[in-house]
Formats: C-alpha cells, structure tokens, sequence
C-alpha cells in the first residue's frame, strides 16, 4: 500500500485562475510592501512624517481659529503675549490657507523624509536583488524584465503618495471645511486635480530614479549619500549659486527637488511671481529637466537589467 506521504510527494497542478505578466508585477510590488512594513526604520520615519503633515493639519486651523476669533488681540505662547499679526505673519510664510502654495510646501518640506525613505527602500527593495543574486529567479519566470522593473516601481509609488499625496488631499478636505465647504470644493477642484497631478509626477519620477540608483549602488550607506547628495548638496549649491554669487536663475534647475517643486506648483495652477525664492526658472525648465531625469533612468536600468543572465 502507498504510504500516507505518498500523495504529498505528487504534482498537484495549480487549480486557481491564471493572469497574465501584469499580476506577476503587482504580487512582487505587494511582497515588497511587505518587506519594508516590516521594517522599524520605515515606521520611525513614517511617523516623522507624520509630524510634519500634524503642523500643517493644526496649522490651518490655528490660523482660521486666530483671524476669527481673536481680531487683534494677543495670544498667549508659553506664558508670554504675542501679538496676532505677529502669528499670523509667521504662518503666513508658509500660506496656511488651503491654496496652490500651502500643498507645495508640504511636500517640499516632506521632501527632506522622503529621500530617507526612498535610500532604504532602494537598498532593501532592488540592491539586494543584485547583490545576492535573487533577481536570475525572479526573471526566470514568466515575467519580462520591465515587469520587474514595475513592480518594484509600484512599491515605491506606494511610500511616495502615502507621504505627499495622501496627507495632501486630507490638507485639501480639511481647508474646506475650515472654510464655506460648497464653496471651496468646488471652486477649488482644479487643486485636487494639482495635487493628484504632482502625486504622480514624483511617483514616476522619484520611483525611476530610486530603482536605477539602488541598481548602481546597492547598499544603503552608499545609496544614502547619493540621495543626499542629489537632493540636499545640490540645493545649497544652486542657493550659494543663484542668491550668493548673482548667477542666473537657470543654475537652480541642478536642484531636483526644486525642480519638481516648480513642476508640481505649475500642476496647482501657481502664479510663478509668487513663488519663493525669487529668481526661478521657468516651469517648463523645470518640467524638461524631470523629464530627463527619467529618460536617462530608464535607459540605464534597461542596460543593467537585459545584462542579467535568465537562469532557466
């Protein structure tokens, strides 16, 4: 007779429902998300997020609450009298209002996580798939290598928009109900479409570049300070450049940040004469210098990824 394990030994063939390539990105995207969930760092770091989306959330009502409320009276901050306007003026630099600019300075000041959080993600999602050779098995199924490169891009996209995109929009219903709720809503509806417009041109941008750095690089001290330099260096250098040194505005497009901060305000429909610092480069600078970006990541991931061996 056969014995007990003899069934468990048998090909069982797969009974449920096959889908084509497209899943095969969407389940290495829902196994990445997993793997960083996982992670503490990625916790830590979401929750410093989270503080900078709480200032704005109480910010917004702070300032309604003051112009309302208290006419121009003083308000007490720790035990000592300050005028209103002098509050007002503070919060006024960063246009706690619910307009074009009050959603491009969170993000912006968002930023400053998300690089953190993209140079770990990076270095866990794509560099150890190089590193310890994982991504020979991961082609050797019936995926195609930009299926891969989706997937991965997908996972990314997730930590970008659950930063910038969605603590934007919750900016957006809260300015609304501060406010006349009809009014707002629907005079505003071409914000929302800017918010979810910028959401997506840091998706694909940011995503892009993370998968072709971490393909670079690897590691995550490497990979850390390649983003840093990319995104921080690069700022005070175009600031000592344009405001130091009087050099025209089109040395600020070397700051990619800024690039796409110009990029998203013209998505929200910004005036530029408004936007700070002054001088900046036109948006449609701004707007071919992504573009680049994302040109020359892709063709440098597909160099690195038709370079790997298929085990078969």
């Amino acid at each position: 007779m056969p014995a007990q394990t003899d069934t468990l030994l048998r090909y069982r063939p797969w009974r449920g429902e096959l889908h084509g390539p497209l899943w095969g990105a969407a389940a290495m995207a829902r196994v990445s998300l997993k793997l960083m969930f996982r992670r503490r760092q990625y916790w830590g770091l979401f929750s410093l997020s989270l503080l900078v989306f709480f200032f704005f959330f109480y910010g917004q009502y702070l300032v309604v609450w003051i112009t309302t409320r208290l006419a121009d009276d003083a308000v007490s901050v720790g035990g000592l009298k300050v005028p209103v306007k002098d509050v007002g003026k503070f919060f006024g630099r960063l246009a706690l209002n619910g307009t074009a600019h009050t959603f491009g300075n969170f993000i912006w000041f968002e930023g400053y996580v998300v690089v953190i959080v993209l140079a770990l993600a990076g270095s866990v999602l794509v560099g150890n798939d190089f590193a310890h050779g994982s991504l020979p098995f991961y082609l050797s199924k019936p995926i195609g290598r930009w299926h891969y490169v989706l997937g991965k891009c997908l996972a990314i996209g997730v930590f970008v928009n659950l930063v910038t995109t969605v603590p934007a929009v919750l900016l957006w219903l809260e300015a609304g109900l501060l406010d006349d709720w009809q009014t707002y809503y629907l005079g505003n509806l071409g914000l929302l479409a800017g918010i979810l417009a910028y959401g997506l041109v840091l998706t694909i941008t940011l995503s892009l570049l993370v998968v072709a750095t971490a393909v670079w690089l690897r590691r995550t001290v490497p990979l850390a300070m390649a983003w840093m330099g990319a995104f921080v260096l690069t700022r005070v250098l175009a600031g000592w450049l344009v405001d130091g040194l009087n050099y025209g505005e089109a040395w600020r497009l070397i700051d990619l940040w800024n690039d796409l901060y110009l990029v998203g305000l013209w998505c929200l429909g910004a005036d530029p004469a408004t936007i700070r610092p002054q001088t900046q480069p036109p948006f449609w600078a701004a707007a071919l210098v992504v573009a680049g970006v994302c040109a020359g990541s892709l063709l440098y991931l597909r160099r690195r990824v038709q370079a790997v061996e298929i085990v078969s």
